[in-house]
């Protein structure tokens, strides 16, 4: 069975895709903004410009096939990057890579040296561009480096575009490198996204082999589009606000009388200030070659979104890191703070970070392409089945691969999917996929037209499905769209969690054909094995698909009877992260070692604590040194005005009952702020997951009552005495 593509465009209902080659994606996103910004990109038409011929094909070949890069071919590439930068102005160099912060990290080295003889010259070797030597002691490894132990090798991707970035009056060359240990443990996002899509492209080559997959077809890359939500407040606001520039959100505010109630704010018109910052951030990313979609107006006042178009994943990893530095630079040039917390604001829509995933090959089709006869498109049938049993079978690393303490504040809310991990497949594919149960699909619904009824307005085409905002995991039309990512995550950690446990389901489903077909098959046989082997994946793992609501109470009674993990909360789901057939299905597929992937689960536990332990002390603080006094000037004035009406021989008995009443009000923020304080005596040694689970039990719920006392407080007490900036000012200002 040979796979071709008529090349059309996919779309669907926010932004439209095109799966091409890395190659011809790289070139078009460079090209449109080197055309239009001029881009501050090392592309392939800049490479194609400046490398002799033969040079620039052998980098080509490296670049596409994933091979290793030979030291004179980087010696040639690194003269022809530095002269390129000269160029642009730049005087200094960094390897730019994600340690596991979740921010990234880079050492600026200068390209100016000491000729001997008291000038200087400009030097960029090859061995300077594919490998770096930064500090590795201080970054988070989970146990797996001491202190003292602090080499750390950084290693050029070549696959992700070199770029200039331009912070103030300074341009650096940055190189996106993999940061590993001087013994080569992975310490960053970037090494296991590779190894994870290496992995993947391993299995699903086995795939297309069995269905006679075209010559030049000789890789398969994960693909991702990720979407970001962001909060814009003043940025006096931001600053007036000691939780905000701690924490990131607020942990305190009396809700406004106006909120998202009208939704009023969704795909409204984009204010005048944040239409200014926004072009001005595009233009900015687009320099960089970060190839941005859409832009528009989220639910919550205050909250926006944009969007990019797909990408091969490791180059759109990077891309997303770009876009979350771009967002708060360019949001200071505008008088404006950005906020990327899953839940700044209590009581509103909280952010999340769509990852849109597939998968495409190195000629440009989809895996996830249906086509228009579905039924009988028996590869995407198999990638599709191979994906539905991957979820099922690996949830629980998947829901770990979103858990964080800022998250926890949103899955499951009215913005957010479940922490229940399930697939929406939607009208059209649920029928297919229930006709491979019984054996054989012989139909395809169609979507048909929607006349619209007036006569000046055309007739529609109508998907064959709905879209299911409640579905951690949804088909939408050639692709997954993964709705769980929190908007402050790296989504590194998530796509190549995704990548490997789609990988190890390949890798079953290849294995079965292979083994079911022998050594010599027809086209016959070949489906008839396919079509047993996808029944039984259906009937075995069909009870992760749901197409309803998942926030109903009844979805989650039904997940429960269908055996479906729900870990509610993070300290739950991350500390299945080193489960023994997690570990051995990372490491069967060269992603991570056991060492590795243990020091994950570490590492995320622990800044799980250090985030609950920043926020409280920040509450504590404000608690005693804004809301206290506040409060404390309030009774003052209260009591004034008792004494004073008992002076002038008046009735003052609703006086004495406010203050009173808000007497308790302040005996109740003295007890609640004394409560979170003991919660923070706890020793709990050197067990990290005791000391989350008293951060999930005693910690939070301490924080959650201060905050009851000092809102209740907030919604009484004169506004000249509330320093704090309100949520409604916060929200309604732009």
């Amino acid at each position: 069975m040979s796979i071709t593509t008529n090349g059309k465009a996919h779309t669907h209902a926010q932004h439209a895709h095109r799966m091409d080659s890395h190659a011809a994606q790289s070139a078009s996103h460079a090209e449109r903004a080197e055309v239009i910004f001029g881009a501050d990109v090392f592309s392939e038409r800049v490479m194609q410009q400046r490398l002799p011929k033969d040079v620039f094909k052998k980098l080509q070949q490296t670049i596409l096939y994933a091979e290793p890069i030979d030291a004179a071919l980087a010696d040639i590439v690194a003269s022809a990057i530095k002269e390129w930068a000269l160029e642009r102005g730049v005087t200094h160099y960094t390897h730019w890579f994600q340690p596991l912060t979740g921010s990234t990290a880079e050492k600026h080295d200068s390209f100016i040296s000491p000729d001997g003889h008291g000038g200087a010259l400009t030097e960029f070797s090859g061995s300077a561009l594919v490998q770096g030597e930064p500090d590795a002691s201080s970054f988070p490894s989970g146990g797996l480096r001491a202190t003292f132990e602090a080499r750390g090798y950084t290693a050029w991707d070549c696959t992700s575009p070199v770029f200039v970035n331009r912070n103030g009056g300074t341009a650096t060359l940055c190189i996106p490198t993999a940061f590993v240990s001087w013994t080569g443990v992975a310490l960053d996002t970037k090494t296991p996204l590779l190894r994870s899509m290496d992995a993947l492209s391993e299995q699903a080559m086995r795939i297309l082999k069995i269905f006679g997959a075209d010559a030049g077809v000789s890789r398969v890359m994960a693909t991702l589009g990720c979407e970001q939500e962001y909060f814009l407040i003043d940025r006096n606001f931001y600053f007036a606000r000691e939780d905000l520039l701690a924490c990131d959100r607020s942990l305190f505010g009396a809700k406004p009388p106006k909120g998202q109630q009208l939704e009023d704010h969704y795909f409204g018109s984009i204010p005048t200030r944040v239409i200014n910052f926004m072009s001005d951030c595009e233009r900015e990313l687009y320099r960089l070659g970060v190839p941005l979609k859409t832009r528009h107006n989220e639910v919550a006042p205050g909250q926006f979104e944009l969007a990019p178009t797909y990408e091969t994943a490791n180059v759109a990893c990077d891309h997303q890191m770009l876009v979350m530095e771009a967002l708060r630079r360019v949001a200071a040039r505008h008088g404006l703070a950005c906020i990327l917390h899953e839940k700044p604001f209590k009581g509103i829509n909280g952010s999340g970070k769509h990852l849109n995933w597939s998968m495409s090959t190195n000629t440009g089709v989809n895996l996830l392409d249906p086509r228009d006869e579905t039924h009988t498109n028996m590869l995407f049938l198999t990638v599709l089945c191979a994906v539905i049993r991957a979820v099922d079978m690996h949830a629980d690393v998947l829901r770990a691969s979103v858990a964080s303490a800022a998250n926890d504040h949103r899955l499951g809310a009215n913005e957010a999917p479940p922490a229940i991990m399930s697939i929406y497949l939607g009208d059209m594919l649920t029928d297919i996929v229930e006709q491979l149960e019984k054996g054989h699909a012989k139909s395809t619904i169609k979507g048909g037209k929607l006349d619209l009824g007036a006569r000046t307005l055309p007739h529609i085409p109508r998907h064959t499905g709905d879209r299911n905002r409640t579905s951690p995991f949804a088909f939408t039309g050639n692709k997954f769209e993964f709705r769980a990512v929190g908007s402050s995550a790296s989504v590194g950690w998530p796509a190549s969690v995704l990548n490997t446990i789609v990988a190890e389901s390949l890798d079953y489903v290849a294995t079965r054909i292979e083994n079911e077909l022998g050594p010599r098959s027809s086209e016959a046989k070949l489906q008839s094995v396919v079509r047993g082997v996808l029944q039984d994946i259906i009937k075995k793992h069909k009870r992760v698909l749901f197409d309803g609501d998942g926030y109903t109470k009844e979805w989650h009674e039904e997940a429960a009877k269908r055996g479906l993990p729900n870990f509610r909360e993070s300290v739950a789901a991350l500390s299945v992260i080193s489960d023994k057939k997690n570990v051995d299905m990372f490491k069967k597929y060269r992603v991570l070692t056991k060492q590795e992937l243990e020091s994950r689960e570490h590492i995320f536990i622990e800044k799980y604590i250090k985030q609950v332990l920043i926020e409280a002390e920040t509450a504590i603080v404000m608690a005693k040194t804004q809301i206290l006094p506040a409060s404390l000037r309030q009774q003052t004035e209260l009591a004034n005005a008792v004494a004073a009406t008992e002076t002038a021989n008046s009735d003052a008995a609703e006086t004495r009952a406010a203050l009173d009443e808000f007497l308790m009000r302040i005996h109740n923020l003295r007890n609640a702020i004394k409560t979170l304080e003991e919660t923070l005596e706890a020793d709990h040694g050197s067990d990290v997951h005791k000391h989350a689970e008293h951060c999930r039990d005693h910690v939070r719920p301490a924080m959650n009552a201060l905050r009851d006392s000092a809102d209740a407080i907030e919604a009484e007490i004169a506004a000249d005495l509330w320093t704090l900036p309100t949520y409604r000012a916060m929200l309604s200002i732009k």
